[in-house]
């Protein structure tokens, strides 16, 4: 039975084509810079915005038609909503998924009901990854959703919590491994407090340190070798996440000692939540060898929450692709689409529209991004700018040669600066455009 009946595989008609199921740009067998689009790209679909979301919001009951899903927490509607999933992914023909533990499968009455509920669709899974190739990016564990996680997980002032959501991770973490994950992502969804008058922060953040210790030593004793996966996020619903951004994030890796274990999957609508922008964030997760995933998304500037819109803006794809190129891909990582249909688009064939966009839009960014980079503009442009150090004082205070003696010396001598130079900002931002 076909969930999608009037839907073929979703194939690359090029530009000139106005076929609305079809890409125009995604080529995945294209090659740019010596890899094809899909080997660059990676993209995945995420389970729980395009299969579990309702189309609910705080002002509106849920709107999204979804015939396949009878509304039960039922194992038998969880399986069969695999069905669904991977029968949409194999016609986008995007090449991953990724889930949180409490998508895919039923929480139940009990640990123990939702660990074998967890284990009944994970059967389902690895069948459905076995018949059709649609392979695991990451698996995640919900620790913010329940009514027990209302002070955190593994920073609750309740040790009992503390263990629920250790254990929680232990099983997601084994299915991650069992289904083939490459990635594992640790989202602290309620990591962080609302006042510090009622809060203990430093023990707060020792807790969480330990908890990713022994995230790692379960990890190493089930053989589970793929990247641990930080996605920093500042607020929402917490007033303040320890995970605020990737600077918070890295402090947090290296006070802690994980810096072998911990990567970062880095998030447009949360980069600016954060007030920075999705390149800012990127590059300096990139720069320090922490850049690991993405999730491609975008939020509304007229609204201040995390709306997670699929990402359709080309200059910000072309953003985001000139820093992942320029660090030579993301693998393991990927594209990960953490986006969601609004609750104005109700219908099913809706959810493909979403999805040719978001792809169709990255895969323009990665062409034009290509182009800059073989163009030489904006790379000839930073090193002319820097040059200053390249020889001289500069290439002294580079090396460790100078001291704020010698440079005091050097000055003395010299009078002054030699003037400064114009950024071209507004040159550069046009020969953008042109490309563009």
């Amino acid at each position: 039975m076909s969930h999608f009946p009037d839907v073929e595989k979703i194939v690359y008609e090029g530009s000139e084509s106005r076929n609305p199921l079809a890409f125009h740009h995604y080529n995945a067998d294209e090659v740019v810079e010596g890899r094809t689009m899909e080997e660059h790209l990676r993209f995945s679909v995420c389970y729980w915005h395009t299969f579990r979301a309702t189309g609910a919001d705080p002002f509106g009951a849920p709107t999204l038609q979804r015939p396949w899903d009878d509304g039960s927490e039922s194992v038998e509607n969880a399986v069969n909503r695999v069905d669904v999933a991977f029968e949409f992914i194999e016609k986008l023909g995007a090449p991953f998924y990724c889930f949180h533990d409490r998508d895919v499968a039923p929480e139940g009455s009990s640990l123990v009901e939702a660990n074998d509920n967890l284990d009944r669709v994970a059967d389902a899974l690895a069948a459905a990854q076995e018949r059709t190739g649609i392979q695991l990016l990451w698996g995640t564990a919900n620790l913010f959703s329940h009514p027990r996680y209302l002070h955190g997980a593994a920073t609750s002032c309740n040790a009992d919590v503390f263990a629920y959501a250790a254990a929680q991770v232990k099983k997601c973490l084994e299915v991650t491994h069992r289904l083939g994950g490459q990635n594992y992502v640790f989202w602290g969804g309620r990591e962080g407090y609302m006042n510090l008058f009622n809060t203990d922060m430093k023990r707060e953040l020792d807790h969480l340190g330990r908890f990713m210790h022994m995230a790692a030593e379960h990890a190493d004793s089930i053989g589970f070798d793929g990247t641990f996966l930080f996605e920093p996020k500042p607020k929402e619903p917490t007033k303040h996440q320890y995970d605020f951004d990737a600077a918070a994030c890295l402090n947090f890796i290296r006070a802690y000692g994980l810096e072998d274990r911990v990567k970062l999957n880095i998030e447009t609508n949360h980069a600016t939540l954060a007030g920075h922008t999705m390149m800012h964030e990127l590059t300096y997760a990139s720069h320090q060898g922490f850049l690991g995933s993405i999730d491609a998304n975008t939020g509304d500037l007229l609204l201040g929450w995390d709306t997670d819109q699929f990402p359709t803006d080309i200059y910000l794809a072309t953003r985001c692709m000139l820093v992942i190129l320029a660090q030579g891909g993301l693998a393991p990582g990927g594209v990960n689409f953490d986006a969601k249909v609004r609750r104005e688009s109700f219908e099913p064939i809706d959810l493909f529209h979403a999805h040719i966009g978001g792809m169709d839009a990255f895969a323009r960014g990665l062409r034009i991004a290509a182009a800059i980079r073989a163009d030489g503009v904006l790379s000839d442009f930073v090193a002319n700018r820097y040059r200053s150090y390249d020889q001289g004082v500069g290439s002294q205070i580079e090396s460790g040669e100078a001291s704020f003696a010698s440079l005091e010396s050097y000055m003395i001598e010299k009078g002054q600066p030699e003037a400064n130079e114009s950024g071209r900002q507004e040159m550069l931002e046009n020969i953008i455009n042109d490309f563009l």
